[in-house]
């Protein structure tokens, strides 16, 4: 990376990118014409560039999104595919083209060769996700899946292409590539000829960021470029770091447009030379930028398309700016629409907005409900709790914060109240497996009868059903996680004494949510009984 062209973790202003050397205005000279003339508008169109303007009032900095994720195949590969494939010869194209890729660059090929009328042999890892499998196929692509990363698939694909004479198409590491690829950065600053301070890419194997920084630097030097990585996926950063390609030994898969071991030899040469900075961020964090870009477009993007938000906000928490104009590539939207779930309830932690804790209470009548009365108006997230021992409890339960420091403040007040208490925010077992896994049978759960409630997702609801049960009847089993509906769904183990079966009907009676008894339910008896 260019010396001097680095800002310190604890920076107050941001610095321009420096000056170009000569060795940086070659570099990025050599692929101007390439960009200015190639020919990626057969398939790819112009996509817009758009203000987020929920972002961008909340961070106090305006952020516009270049709509990559609106392409035909909702990626910007199909523009590096076509270029490429369009500089073939006639010879070559009725032979067949064959490329490697985690989804993207594939739809792209398959594209790009059923406009050309050439047969594409696409071999993806077999961790594609079955969205991208499907499109490439409905394309016409011949789909081979094969290994658990691109690097997998690269190997394989080139044996493939020795055996069948077919050409092939780089998903990064080729200048025609790189080339259409840059037609991106040339929208950008014709879309928008006021100041920008930084753009933010998405860096897989390198092809996107090496064309939008060749184009950039070449045409207004002063914007910097700025590259995105996961943190278990940062191959470019530290090939640049070390001043040599690094191959991972492994990669994160949950970005998988950008799940890349080894980026090219010409991108890493571009990119060394251009690219101002490199920014990694957490898969939290990304799932966060996905709401983000949700709430301003109602659009969802891929992990990878959502990199440059989430670079974009940790820049700005970094540097303390304001007033600053940065442009994000949402350069994919391929997602699986199962992976949703997951990036809903992540996302809580990326925003810094739920904090986790284990907290031990006394085994004792009301101490459950004095623990609820201490959490007071808070939004409770999450409630997991499972009677276990005599003695105490203990509770897993999240609560909604502003910001990361009031965790810990919140884990103070309780311990200062007799509550024994672990902070879990940052705990990645507790947040992947643990609170799903509390509960489970109890020889203490004696006189148990198991109920499910309904109730309206809105604050104070769960102290009142508290607040109405008589004290005798202890709870012992309670489950409870916000879903972001507009009604909230417990399940509840109450204790119930053999004399008190009328005065609990009773109670039941009185209780204005709707209730379903599970007491026989056979799941029950297998598994919680």
């Amino acid at each position: 990376m260019p010396a001097g062209r680095n800002r310190p973790a604890d920076a107050a202003q941001a610095l321009p990118a420096a000056p170009l050397s000569p060795r940086q205005r070659r570099v990025a000279t050599e692929y101007l014409q390439r960009i200015l003339t190639a020919r990626v508008y057969d398939v790819a169109r112009e996509t817009a560039l758009d203000p987020a303007r929920n972002l961008s009032r909340r961070i106090g900095n305006t952020v516009l999104l270049k709509r990559e994720d609106q392409q035909p195949v909702f990626s910007f590969k199909l523009r590096g595919a076509y270029n490429k494939m369009a500089q073939l010869t006639p010879e070559q194209r009725a032979a067949g083209v064959i490329c490697a890729s985690a989804g993207n660059h594939a739809q792209g090929v398959a594209l790009a060769a059923r406009r050309m009328g050439c047969r594409a042999v696409i071999v993806m890892p077999v961790t594609t996700p079955r969205l991208k499998v499907d499109a490439v196929q409905a394309l016409g692509g011949e789909v081979v899946l094969h290994g658990d990363s691109y690097s997998d698939a690269y190997q394989h694909a080139l044996a493939l292409q020795q055996a069948q004479g077919l050409t092939f198409v780089h998903p990064f590491d080729d200048p025609d590539v790189i080339a259409g690829q840059g037609t991106v950065a040339m929208e950008i600053l014709r879309q928008h000829q006021g100041p920008i301070d930084a753009v933010f890419v998405a860096i897989g194997g390198g092809g996107l960021i090496s064309g939008v920084a060749a184009y950039v630097k070449a045409v207004r030097p002063e914007v910097r470029v700025i590259g995105v990585q996961t943190t278990d996926s940062d191959a470019m950063r530290q090939s640049i770091a070390k001043g040599r390609r690094v191959a991972l030994p492994d990669v994160g898969l949950f970005s998988d447009g950008t799940a890349v071991k080894q980026v090219g030899v010409e991108t890493f040469r571009v990119a060394r030379a251009l690219v101002d900075e490199i920014v990694t961020v957490d898969t939290d964090a990304v799932c966060a930028a996905i709401k983000d870009v949700f709430q301003d477009t109602r659009s969802i993007l891929e992990p990878a398309g959502a990199l440059g938000v989430a670079a974009i906000k940790a820049y700005v928490e970094r540097e303390r700016c304001k007033g600053r104009t940065f442009v994000s590539i949402t350069c994919g939207a391929n997602m699986n629409f199962d992976r949703l779930r997951f990036v809903a309830e992540r996302a809580e932690f990326g925003e810094q907005r739920e904090a986790l804790f284990a907290v031990t209470i006394p085994e004792e009548r009301g101490s459950f409900r004095r623990f609820c009365e201490l959490i007071g108006p808070r939004a409770v997230t999450e409630f997991n709790y499972r009677i276990s021992d005599e003695r105490v409890a203990h509770v897993f339960v999240g609560l909604a914060i502003h910001k990361r420091e009031e965790a810990e403040r919140i884990a103070r007040q309780f311990r200062r109240h007799g509550f024994a208490t672990v902070d879990l925010t940052d705990d990645e077992l507790a947040k992947e497996h643990v609170r799903h896994m509390v509960g489970g049978r109890s020889e203490l759960a004696r006189d148990e009868r198991l109920f499910r409630f309904q109730f309206p997702e809105r604050p104070g609801a769960l102290m009142r059903f508290l607040q109405a049960m008589h004290p005798g009847w202890n709870i012992s089993l309670f489950h409870y996680r916000n879903q972001g509906a507009d009604y909230g769904r417990i399940l509840v183990g109450i204790q119930v004494p053999a004399g008190d079966e009328a005065a609990f009907d009773g109670f039941l009676r009185t209780v204005a949510y709707p209730f379903s008894e599970e007491t026989s339910n056979p799941v029950y008896g297998l598994f919680l009984r």
